[in-house]
């Protein structure tokens, strides 16, 4: 799923929900029955997740393509400070025994 997907997906949720919702509680409301509103609304629930959540094609029109690493030999910034901590460490540890 790509980012205006992912967009489209919370947008079709959102409305799905909120349309599900009134209208259960106006068909509970004259209807006087708790049990047919929720019943219309767990309906919606059930639509909701069959539009929203599997990964439809329809979700997938804007492709994008992943940069290539520009230093996948290298080691990163973040490593070489992990390394250069730990060995601080252990030198401070052998001074101290």
């Amino acid at each position: 799923m790509d980012w205006e997907g992912q967009k489209l997906a919370e947008q079709l949720m959102q409305y799905f929900l909120l349309g599900s919702a009134l209208l259960a509680f106006l068909t509970g409301y004259f209807t006087s029955s708790y049990r047919t509103m929720l019943y219309i609304y767990l309906a919606g629930v059930v639509l909701t997740f069959l539009v929203a959540v599997p990964n439809w094609p329809c979700y997938n029109r804007h492709k994008f393509t992943w940069l290539e690493p520009e230093y996948a030999d290298k080691p990163s910034q973040r490593v070489i400070a992990r390394q250069q901590a730990a060995g601080k460490k252990g030198t401070k540890s052998q001074a101290k025994r």
